[in-house]
């Protein structure tokens, strides 16, 4: 590019941020310059500034989504231990991390098992892929979602609260097992799981079987309900491996004292 039609660097930089364009003011130059030495016509290297705009938008968003997800840093497929969650296919889990139709239905995930056993590693792991894939999703324990919609009813704003969380395409329920009715208003689960059911997924990890789950509805009635919209529309599994917990603690012992056998 000649001197003679180089815009101005400054008004081309004011131009690029009226126009929101942070990455393209990052990389013109650098891109510019490549055109000149190559020859490339003018709709290569305009193509070129808005594939890098694109990209650092969407690693850019995929970022602030994973940080509103409050998704358990770390916890991800890459370090999960599979071998030691017998009865769970990979490609099963993996496939629900790659979302498709199960996410664009409505679908729900629930996940048994006793504690320990990577119920909610497997889940935050689903949850990671499913925000690289481009969706939304809020991973929470259920008692601290509960609190929240207490709350919201309490301000007479419960459906307000309930619509926001629309935005989100999975809403995972962390320990539902550990909720109990005699905490306030346990019904505001119910409402939740009631106003996105066949509109938007939720997810459950529980090491209780659903015969249990009158301990954390307010009544029978409501527990029937619950558990008939939960299920329909349901991919379900069982992770009944040993708990890891107790594993890593015998292996600990194992390596302090070489007498015990992990």
């Amino acid at each position: 590019m000649t001197d003679a039609i180089m815009p101005d660097a400054a008004f081309l930089a004011s131009l690029l941020t009226q126009l929101r364009l942070p990455s393209i003011a990052r990389h013109w130059r650098r891109i510019a310059e490549g055109a000149d030495r190559e020859g490339w016509p003018a709709q290569k290297t305009i193509v070129a500034l808005m594939e890098i705009e694109v990209a650092e938008r969407t690693s850019r968003r995929i970022q602030r989504h994973r940080e509103q997800s409050e998704a358990p840093a770390g916890k991800t497929f890459a370090s999960f231990d599979f071998d030691a969650a017998p009865g769970v296919r990979k490609q099963q889990l993996l496939a629900l991390g790659a979302g498709g139709d199960w996410i664009e239905n409505g679908d729900n995930l629930l996940l048994f098992g006793k504690s320990g056993t990577g119920k909610s590693h497997a889940m935050a792991a689903i949850c990671h892929a499913l925000i690289d894939a481009g969706k939304r999703v809020l991973f929470t324990r259920t008692i601290d979602i509960v609190q929240r919609l207490q709350t919201a009813r309490r301000d007479l704003s419960l459906i307000g609260a309930l619509e926001k969380l629309d935005k989100f395409d999975l809403i995972v329920l962390d320990d539902l097992s550990y909720v109990r009715k005699d905490q306030a208003e346990t019904s505001v689960l119910f409402e939740l799981i009631a106003h996105r059911y066949e509109r938007h997924s939720i997810a459950i990890t529980a090491n209780q079987a659903f015969s249990a789950w009158s301990n954390v509805f307010p009544d029978a009635a409501m527990t029937a309900a619950a558990v008939d919209r939960l299920v329909h529309h349901a991919k379900i599994i069982e992770m009944n491996g040993e708990s890891y917990r107790e594993r890593s603690a015998a292996h600990r012992a194992a390596k302090e004292d070489p007498h015990v056998i992990a």
